[in-house]
């Protein structure tokens, strides 16, 4: 993470959104959105009530919007988020509390598909048995029975 530019104090209250292409340490309150090109350092006891744009974003402090990360999202310490995450990596220590859905793509990929995919046919439960060449009939993968008496949620194999 690259030295931060701007720099907004704990003694400091924002209202109002920032843009910038400088890294930001941000140890006072925002209310309103951050977006930069560069890093974005939230430290302990800062909070943003927005959203959070930027190349890699280190929260130490409380986060109340969605998170987008073009790099990095790092979740240290005691940190607070509330909002959707999106980044190409994520590191969470314990002690966090993150809700919210996560978005983890490691590649720059428009299909979103991730290295080493390979086209491999999936066979389907439903899908008819095929015969070979001497007419017997092929094994179909499937998984186990469910119980009929199974409510939404539990699985139970047949007997």
């Amino acid at each position: 993470m690259e030295e931060a530019k701007t720099i907004i104090t704990d003694d400091v209250e924002i209202t109002g959104s920032i843009k910038c292409t400088s890294s930001v340490k941000l140890a006072g309150k925002l209310n309103g959105d951050l977006s930069t090109t560069g890093d974005v350092s939230v430290e302990k006891g800062a909070a943003i009530k927005g959203n959070v744009i930027a190349s890699s974003i280190v929260v130490q402090g409380m986060i109340k919007g969605n998170i987008t990360a073009k790099e990095r999202i790092e979740l240290k310490g005691n940190a607070r988020v509330s909002g959707d995450i999106k980044a190409k990596r994520l590191v969470v220590e314990e002690g966090v509390s993150l809700v919210g859905k996560s978005e983890i793509t490691p590649v720059d990929s428009v299909s979103g598909e991730l290295p080493g995919d390979i086209d491999t046919p999936v066979v389907g439960v439903d899908e008819a048995a095929k015969t070979d060449d001497d007419g017997l009939k092929a094994a179909i993968p499937s998984r186990p029975a469910m119980d009929p008496r199974a409510r939404t949620g539990q699985l139970f194999a047949r007997k």
